[in-house]
């Protein structure tokens, strides 16, 4: 049975921003399903809840997983989401796990910095939306430069959406997962504060820094990031 891949975006952004991956994993014959978590790209309509995450998640994983072991990758708030996922008990049925710019905690001074400087770029005339068009501009290439806009942008749930993820116990949840673990940082990004909290909590996972990559460490090295998918897809199909 073909391993099947589930992808789970991160904040603000959506779906689109897995394009490059969904693109590679398709041509390679990998079946590959890109969630909408609730207030974001096609349902921003809807408001964020951590339950409505997990149901989100939950419902793309038990669906692929009746066709083949099942590959979970997030990014960001999705990474998060997905550590406190993959930790639940009983255990879903995920047989590997990429967790991506993620190893830090939600809560303290890191995330009540994170949300007063949301609500800055919220409150100017764009809602910020100039300042991450020109930031994007700079640092993604053409090919991945409009995915992580093409879903469209969830000002609307961020603030929400990080508050709630104060409500995760990431530790706990670690030390729960027994599945082939990587984590994956790009070398600037802002979120490594953890890294070797979270490697010290699962010492069985791998950690790949991307060099010369910010915190979009799936859209500035695309091609870096699909081979790193490469090497998860390839240990699940080896042990299956």
């Amino acid at each position: 049975m073909a391993v099947q891949v589930v992808l789970v975006h991160g904040i603000r952004t959506s779906a689109t921003m897995w394009r490059a991956q969904v693109a590679h994993l398709r041509q390679r014959g990998t079946p590959v399903t890109a969630v909408d978590l609730p207030g974001h790209g096609t349902r921003r309509d809807q408001a964020f809840t951590l339950d409505g995450a997990f149901v989100t998640i939950d419902d793309a994983v038990q669906d692929a997983a009746t066709r083949g072991p099942v590959l979970l990758v997030g990014h960001s708030m999705g990474g998060l989401l997905s550590i406190e996922y993959v930790g639940a008990a009983p255990r879903p049925p995920v047989a590997g796990f990429v967790a991506a710019s993620c190893t830090s905690l939600p809560r303290g001074i890191g995330l009540a910095a994170y949300r007063f400087f949301t609500r800055r770029f919220d409150s100017l005339p764009d809602r910020g939306l100039g300042l991450t068009n020109r930031v994007l501009d700079r640092t993604l290439p053409p090919e991945t430069r409009p995915d992580f806009g093409a879903g469209g942008y969830a000002f609307d749930a961020q603030d929400t959406a990080l508050s709630s993820l104060a409500e995760l116990d990431i530790v706990a949840s670690l030390r729960r997962i027994d599945v082939p673990l990587w984590f994956v940082n790009g070398q600037w990004d802002q979120l490594r504060m953890n890294e070797r909290m979270f490697l010290a909590v699962a010492p069985h996972a791998e950690l790949i820094v991307v060099p010369r990559t910010t915190h979009l460490v799936t859209a500035m090295r695309p091609r870096v990031f699909n081979a790193l998918l490469e090497v998860a897809l390839t240990t699940i199909e080896a042990s299956t």
